[in-house]
C-alpha cells in the first residue's frame, strides 16, 4: 500500500472541501488499496459525522444516513415491515461482520469485482483506460449480459443497490461549494460505453450524505439471489420484485436485477409485459423474453442468459401466489 494523507472531518462541508477520497467502513477501498488497484493521496474519514441515522419522512417514506451500517438497515423494524425486499437484499450480501461496518453510502459506491479489474497485470479498461478487456475473450464467467460495450463486459456487485434501485430511491449529496443535489437512483449510475472508468455522475469532492425512499411499493415483495454458494458470493443473477395481483390479474409490478448488468438493471419493458396481464406461465415467459432481448454471452457466461430467464420466472411464480 502507497503512503497516503489522513483527514478526519467534523462536517459534512469540513469533508467535501477536504479535497480526497471519502472513507467510512472501507470495506471495498482498503483492498483496492491494499492491491494497488486504486491509490488515492489523502483519504477523509467521514465517520464522525452526524449521518448515521433512519428517520420517517412527511410523505411516509424513509431517509437514511449514508453512515447507517447495512447491519443495522437490515434489522430496523421499519426497513422490515416496509421494504422487506431491502431488508432481504441487505441480508444476502457479505457476511454478517462485513454488513456491520459497510455503510450505506459505501455500498452505492463498491466497485466491481472483475478478475481483471483486481490483476494490475491485466488490460483493464476500468482500472487504466484505454488498455482494453481482457475479461472479452477471457474467462468472464461472472460477468455482464445486458447494457455492455466493446471497452467492458464487467457487473455491478451489489445487491442493496438492486433493491434501491426497485424501490426508487434518490441520492441526496453535498458538494464542496454546499450545494445540494437529489439524484434518481435510475440517474446515478453510467454504463460503460467508451469511459467504464467513469460509473456514476458524482462530481469530485460531492459527498452522499443521505439515501431516501418514497412510501413502499404494492404488493408482495421478493428478493432471490442466485449463486455459486450459500453466503460470501457475489450474485450470478439477483431479482428484485414488488408486485401486487388482484383477481389473477396483475396490478402492478417493479422489477430490479443483479449480476446482470454494469449497474442495478431494471427495464420497463419488462414490467410492461406483466401489468394488466393474468399471473400465468405464459405471461412471465413474455417478461423473461423482454429482460433478454439484448443479452449477449461472452463464452463462460451463456448460461446467465437461460439462468436469468429461470430465476426470473420463479421470483415471478413466488410474488404472485
Amino acid at each position: 500500500m502507497k503512503t497516503f494523507g489522513y483527514t478526519r472531518a467534523g462536517t459534512v462541508a469540513d469533508a467535501t472541501r477536504a479535497g480526497g477520497r471519502f472513507i467510512a467502513g472501507g470495506t471495498n477501498l482498503l483492498d483496492l488499496m491494499k492491491l494497488q488497484v486504486e491509490a488515492p493521496d489523502h483519504l477523509v474519514d467521514i465517520t464522525r459525522l452526524d449521518l448515521g441515522r433512519i428517520e420517517e419522512r412527511d410523505d411516509g417514506g424513509l431517509s437514511i444516513g449514508t453512515l447507517v451500517p447495512n447491519s443495522d438497515l437490515a434489522a430496523d423494524p421499519r426497513i422490515i415491515d416496509r421494504y422487506e425486499v431491502l431488508s432481504r437484499a441487505l441480508l444476502a450480501g457479505a457476511s454478517g461482520q462485513l454488513r456491520n461496518k459497510a455503510t450505506t453510502g459505501g455500498n452505492l459506491l463498491q466497485r466491481t469485482r472483475c478478475y481483471y479489474f483486481y490483476d494490475t497485470a491485466a488490460g483493464c479498461n476500468k482500472r487504466e483506460p484505454g488498455t482494453g478487456c481482457e475479461a472479452i475473450g477471457g474467462f468472464n464467467r461472472i460477468h455482464a449480459i445486458l447494457g455492455t460495450s466493446d471497452a467492458c463486459i464487467a457487473t455491478h456487485p451489489g445487491d442493496m443497490p438492486v433493491a434501491m434501485r426497485l424501490l426508487d430511491a434518490a441520492i441526496v449529496t453535498q458538494q464542496p461549494d454546499g450545494d445540494k443535489r437529489r439524484i434518481p437512483i435510475g440517474d446515478f449510475y453510467r454504463l460503460p460505453g467508451d469511459t467504464p472508468h467513469i460509473e456514476h455522475v458524482l462530481q469530485s469532492g460531492e459527498l452522499i450524505t443521505h439515501v431516501e425512499l418514497p412510501p413502499p411499493p404494492p404488493g408482495r415483495q421478493v428478493y432471490r439471489k442466485v449463486r455459486d454458494r450459500a453466503s460470501y458470493a457475489f450474485a450470478l443473477v439477483s431479482v428484485a420484485a414488488a408486485v401486487a395481483v388482484e383477481d389473477g390479474t396483475i396490478t402492478s409490478a417493479a422489477l430490479a436485477f443483479g449480476g446482470l448488468a454494469p449497474m442495478p438493471w431494471r427495464d420497463p419493458a419488462v414490467e410492461a409485459a406483466l401489468v394488466g396481464r393474468p399471473a400465468t406461465e405464459a405471461v412471465f415467459e413474455d417478461a423473461a423474453d423482454a429482460l433478454l432481448a439484448d443479452a449477449r454471452g461472452f463464452g463462460w457466461n451463456d448460461f446467465k442468459i437461460p439462468l436469468a430467464r429461470r430465476t426470473l420466472i420463479a421470483v415471478l411464480h413466488e410474488v404472485t401466489q
